[in-house]
């Protein structure tokens, strides 16, 4: 994904969690964060800060803040935009279908997922086409969570509290009982990370959900981004550590 009209800025403060005020050009901006997480670990005062400019002019805010230099690295930290490169690399994956925003019992999952397999599928994803296998419809949900907080080239999430991440834990852990692939997708809004792990001094609860849904068969899968201040790319498959 790529961003348009890129500007700088230097962060001063965050009144609250939707809006940010920085120096531009020695003038002080109001700008709307795209991220409603704590982000302290990002957001301190004199960080070099990227903005998109909008180009609504009916908006109360002009700018966007989508990404931070936090030493030497720029992070992306723009909430929708891990759904947004996840659904690109699904399209690159084979599947046949990717489906945006599927609901599935009381939640609403990222993506639903189909692709035409053989029974017989080898180890290495090809089909042995002289056993004349019947194909079947693979079927399978995914969710996607942006990751912003890194200690020692070490990914966690969350960086606070989410009920609603355990809660779709549990909906991927049925959906995989009742017959679908299921996979939880961690998407790292950055480079430099040796391994993604739970944030279990934040939430423990939901670092105990991901370690049962992984248990039940729910895969777990954390990739790196290419983060650059106008684009997004999901990049390279990291360690997972539970």
């Amino acid at each position: 994904m790529e961003y348009k009209n890129i500007h700088t800025g230097i962060f001063v403060e965050r009144p609250n969690r939707f809006i940010a005020m920085v120096e531009m050009d020695k003038t002080l901006e109001t700008c709307h964060v795209k991220n409603t997480g704590r982000c302290r670990e990002l957001l301190i005062p004199g960080a070099k800060v990227y903005l998109e400019k909008s180009g609504n002019p009916q908006r109360k805010t002009a700018y966007d803040l989508v990404g931070v230099e936090k030493n030497g690295i720029y992070v992306n930290m723009d909430s929708q935009a891990p759904n947004k490169v996840a659904h690109e690399w699904l399209l690159t994956q084979g599947w046949d279908r990717v489906k945006p925003e599927c609901k599935y019992e009381n939640s609403r999952l990222d993506f639903y997922m189909e692709k035409r397999v053989l029974k017989d599928e080898t180890a290495d994803g090809q089909s042995d086409s002289k056993t004349g296998a019947e194909p079947f419809v693979c079927r399978a949900f995914m969710e996607v969570k942006g990751v912003t907080l890194e200690v020692d080239g070490i990914a966690r999430f969350p960086d606070a509290p989410t009920e609603r991440g355990i809660k779709h834990m549990e909906e991927l852990t049925e959906a995989h009982r009742q017959g679908y692939e299921a996979y939880i997708l961690f998407v790292i809004q950055m480079k430099g990370i040796r391994w993604f792990e739970p944030n279990d001094i934040t939430h423990p609860a939901f670092g105990e959900a991901l370690r049962k849904a992984h248990r039940a068969g729910v895969q777990v899968l954390a990739y790196d981004c290419l983060a650059r201040p106008g684009s997004l790319k999901l990049d390279r498959e990291v360690p997972v550590r539970l």
